[in-house]
């Protein structure tokens, strides 16, 4: 006989889960007794639910396996549903478990009681409630692999704690291959007869089920075909972006030969993307539903395909699965697109120099410092904001997984997805960028990093406001600024607070000898650069704009 908390973690255990993030709540008492005492699942106590979520969601996009979070009901999973959001628009597969009120109080609205079916089935790929004790394998067994199979994505399983603290005499369901959808013969055919008869083709990678050898196979197939090769929006880590058949991304910010380029395509071969609103410039680079391009869309879920853009050839397979047969496509012995592959690289290149922004500290010399000072396994995570333009475009990501960042801009992302990335890959060097306004949506997160000895670098861009709020304020309301204006802390002397590292940087030629001692700090440093507000993207000025507005 077990309590229900033992029998959920000795399922997770079975299925391979190594971490668990949580912020304790009464609600799943004796979940946290099933976690005590044993070290095969590792317990990282965090400080708000939405930065547990959030570090579930990118230990779940670093290591392809669910990332698992506890919460406590009412309070603790509205904050939680932030991570299940971002899962959900990332296809990232993750487990969050909710504490909930007693079977015999439900339907009464009991203390911090919510139908979280019903409150997460819009955000969730599958969300249940576990009324059985002796049920707990067969959901948890299912969980995993509904987070895994097809499209992945988050599981919401809802827990009432007298089911939870109730024993049961159940075995354990052993762990199952998760089922990959594979191509056929025919489908690789129509990619080689299509590829044969274009001239200006191109690859637009990212999206779910990415690995070190998928990356490997899609390289070796792009350099045999000498094939362009764009990147879906924070997709970047999908190929060595020093690599000369990558030509750079596709999302905010991009570049407009890029776009043109893809405008003008005859063939969109997209392995991984959904094509999604940013990917896509707004449904523009493609317009949908009958895109003027041909389209390869290989994809692991078959709900995907054709719901927004019509595909030539639909592929129902995993990008492993896929990837590993292009090697059998022979390249013609001669590639009429060849010149075009390596002038669109040239405009890459052109493209992330660095071009002078306002003020003492140049944001985009100290991106192009940090590219270039990280090793080839290191990581860089960022949340939302303008800032994250200049990562975008002056970063070159050199490793798999060297870039964690979420798809649906959500603000305060960075700090829990260096946490997770750094216990996720310990050796590796993490950086994390951050706006004022993103960073002190999860700052708190630092004692989650400082308590587990995490060494990694937090670089917090200061400008004093919602940068990104304010472009768009002054382009439709010029000069009637509302609501983005910000009072900060010294950030540096709040880092220090947790006991972490904290510097100040007011001037470019200051940073680099801060970055490369934090870069080797042996504890999580804080590096504030103090950015003029004027410098507002890589390419423009909140004058210009403010001038620049209609009317």
């Amino acid at each position: 006989m077990r309590h229900g908390g033992q029998i959920l973690v000795d399922q997770l255990r079975e299925e391979g889960c190594d971490m668990a993030f949580c912020v304790p709540g009464e609600s799943y008492l004796a979940a946290l007794d099933g976690l005590h005492g044993q070290n095969d699942i590792r317990t990282i106590v965090c400080r708000q639910e939405g930065g547990a979520a959030m570090m579930a969601d990118a230990y779940g996009k670093m290591t392809g396996r669910p990332g698992v979070a506890f919460v406590t009901r009412g309070p603790g999973a509205t904050n939680a549903s932030i991570g299940v959001h971002i899962a959900q628009q990332d296809s990232t597969p993750m487990i969050l478990f909710v504490g909930q009120a007693a079977r015999g109080m439900l339907g009464r609205e009991a203390f911090q009681e919510v139908d979280f079916p019903a409150m997460f089935a819009p955000l969730a790929k599958w969300a249940a409630e576990i009324r059985e004790t002796e049920r707990i394998p067969e959901y948890v067994s299912r969980a995993v692999h509904t987070a895994m199979s097809g499209r992945p994505g988050p599981v919401v399983l809802s827990l009432p704690e007298d089911m939870l603290s109730a024993s049961a005499d159940v075995p354990n369901v052993p762990a199952s291959p998760i089922a990959e959808a594979h191509p056929g013969a025919d489908d690789m055919e129509a990619v080689a007869k299509t590829l044969s008869n274009v001239k200006r083709p191109l690859i637009l990678a990212g999206g779910p089920g990415w690995s070190q050898q998928v990356r490997d196979d899609m390289t070796a197939f792009a350099e045999a075909w000498n094939l362009p090769v764009a990147v879906m929006f924070r997709g970047q880590y999908s190929i060595d972006n020093r690599h000369p058949n990558y030509v750079g991304l596709a999302g905010i910010g991009i570049d407009p030969a890029l776009g043109r380029r893809i405008r003008e395509a005859d063939l969109i071969l997209a392995l991984g993307p959904r094509l999604g609103e940013i990917t896509t410039s707004g449904y523009t680079l493609l317009t949908p539903p009958a895109q003027s391009q041909k389209l390869i869309h290989v994809y692991p879920g078959a709900e995907e395909l054709n719901s927004v853009y019509r595909a030539d050839v639909p592929i129902v397979s995993s990008l492993s699965a896929f990837t590993s047969r292009l090697g059998e496509l022979a390249p013609p012995t001669s590639i009429p697109w060849a010149e075009e592959t390596a002038r669109a690289r040239a405009e890459y290149e052109a493209f992330s120099e660095p071009r002078e922004t306002p003020g003492d500290v140049k944001f985009e010399q100290i991106v192009s410092h940090v590219s270039e000072a990280l090793p080839e396994d290191g990581i860089i995570t960022n949340g939302a904001g303008n800032y994250s333009a200049f990562i975008h475009r002056y970063t070159q990501y050199k490793g798999y997984r060297s870039q964690v960042a979420t798809t649906s801009g959500t603000m305060g992302y960075g700090l829990p997805a260096a946490i997770a990335a750094k216990l996720a890959s310990p050796e590796s060097k993490v950086v994390c960028y951050a706006g004022d306004g993103c960073f002190l949506m999860n700052g708190q997160e630092l004692s989650t990093a400082v308590r587990y000895d995490l060494p990694m670098v937090i670089i917090v861009v200061n400008n004093r406001m919602y940068g990104t709020i304010r472009m768009h304020q002054e382009r439709d309301y010029p000069g009637r600024v509302s609501g983005t204006e910000l009072e900060n802390p010294d950030f540096a002397a709040y880092a220090r607070s947790f006991g972490a590292n904290g510097e100040t940087v007011a001037k470019t030629e200051d940073f680099a000898d801060a970055f490369d001692a934090a870069l080797n700090a042996k504890k999580p440093t804080l590096i504030e650069i103090q950015t003029d507000p004027e410098a507002i993207t890589p390419t423009t000025t909140l004058e210009k704009i403010r001038t620049n507005a209609p009317g």
